[in-house]
């Protein structure tokens, strides 16, 4: 999952909210600000190239976005690569709608990467060489991935997400194959 926002600042709020599941299906949507959602900023509009206006044209409304999540999201892990930030635009989100903010969570992107190395490797590998061998993989596969700037839209930046799971997925099914 990955969200716009209208700055970094305290008061920020979410302009785009994007999710992309396992298997590749996805939304997004446009979040027409609520009312009391003032703070914006010219820079981080250049960033994301979403502007206010095109938010109010085109968003849907802030409380109709909070519900799908709620309806479509509840039973899945949540994944963000940065869940401080995109944690907070959440909770600003299912606040704003009116539903309580830890309806949804959200963890780390790393974590799950890490959770998928481990699960594909500690059969193979021995106990005491784990844990290097899991960051080993995450390591190389994001050397691998360095592949330029994000696009800081939600669904593309959710996209490259799921590439980078799939990439830590592989890298450690690979070594599996090779130890067996």
């Amino acid at each position: 999952m990955d969200f716009e926002a209208s700055s970094l600042g305290k008061r920020s709020f979410p302009i785009e909210v994007a999710w992309v599941f396992q298997d590749g299906g996805s939304e997004t949507h446009l979040i027409r600000p609520a009312p009391g959602w003032e703070d914006w900023n010219d820079d981080a509009q250049r960033i994301h190239g979403i502007s206010r206006a095109e938010l109010e044209r085109d968003g849907a409304p802030h409380d109709v976005v909070a519900r799908r999540m709620v309806e479509v999201l509840a039973e899945h892990d949540l994944l963000a690569s940065a869940p401080s930030w995109d944690g907070k635009w959440l909770s600003a989100l299912l606040r704003a709608a009116g539903i309580p903010r830890h309806t949804l969570r959200l963890r780390d992107t790393e974590d799950a990467q890490r959770d998928v190395a481990r699960r594909l490797l500690m059969d193979v590998i021995r106990a005491e060489a784990l844990d290097a061998e899991v960051e080993d993989v995450i390591v190389l596969t994001g050397v691998r991935d360095r592949h330029g700037v994000p696009a800081h839209r939600a669904l593309a930046d959710a996209e490259e997400e799921r590439q980078r799971w799939i990439a830590v997925r592989d890298e450690a099914a690979r070594r599996r194959a090779r130890v067996r």
